[in-house]
């Protein structure tokens, strides 16, 4: 979907534990090439690459990766495209995020304890097979390396013009991107849509959901008029409005 020129939402239905996950990277696109934001989950790189091609961008014009955090619905492709990649990448992050990306740290929300969850959550027909396929990714995410750094406040020269925005609390160093030529936020995880509504943060995926608060509170003082969320998609019902609202019920 094209939000605004050079601006596109990436839908990617995933199948996932017996169902199917959709998830909303960002595209960006200008006479330099492609951005693209966030990488989906680990064995998504052809259904990321066939969305590119219907924009009309291959996986050869790819010169920056921005990952908003360390999920590894966000980082899980990262590697196969840097393999598949013609030149070399940079990968930008938060500091806070570089050694998970990396795999220097344990991805924060991955312990034995969700590992053993999240296998025995799977279909009881899911075959022995796929069930150690699964629980060795968990155990040895896809990593790769952060060539550049991103803070609060920094100008990205993407598309007519990006503003980081770090939006701490569903990770400690998540960021979310404002899209200045279009006023659209690229929230990552920040905020959700279910069923059509914007939503604030979702306590049980948050590492601090009090500083989650604070961060959608921050985020009011964007002009915006399109949201993209990575789980939801897009929304543009009034979006300053409803951004107020959230913030004042939390």
């Amino acid at each position: 979907m094209q939000i605004a020129a050079g601006l596109f939402v990436l839908e990617l239905a995933v199948p996932m534990m017996g169902g199917i996950d959709v998830i909303h990277p960002t595209l960006l696109l200008d006479q330099h090439g492609a951005v693209l934001v966030d990488t989906g989950y680990p064995g998504v790189f052809p259904l990321i690459r066939k969305a590119m091609e219907q924009h009309h961008a291959a996986v050869q014009d790819l010169h920056t990766i921005i990952i908003t955090h360390q999920d590894i619905d966000h980082i899980g492709s990262l590697p196969t495209i840097r393999q598949e990649s013609p030149q070399k990448l940079n990968v930008l992050a938060n500091e806070l995020e570089k050694p998970y990306i990396q795999g220097d740290k344990l991805l924060i929300k991955i312990t034995p304890e969700t590992i053993d969850k999240a296998v025995a959550s799977l279909p009881a027909d899911t075959s022995p097979e796929w069930r150690k396929a699964f629980r060795s990714t968990l155990e040895n995410p896809p990593k790769g390396e952060v060539t550049g750094l991103l803070a609060d406040g920094q100008q990205l020269p993407y598309a007519g013009g990006l503003t980081v925005i770090e939006t701490p609390g569903h990770t400690p160093g998540h960021i979310s991107l404002y899209h200045t030529p279009s006023k659209t936020l690229i929230a990552a995880d920040a905020l959700v849509i279910v069923d059509g509504q914007l939503l604030g943060p979702v306590p049980e995926y948050c590492v601090n959901y009090e500083q989650a608060l604070q961060s959608v509170k921050k985020l009011t003082a964007f002009d915006i008029e399109t949201v993209i969320c990575y789980h939801g998609g897009v929304y543009r019902n009034n979006v300053n409005h409803r951004m107020a609202e959230i913030a004042a019920d939390l």
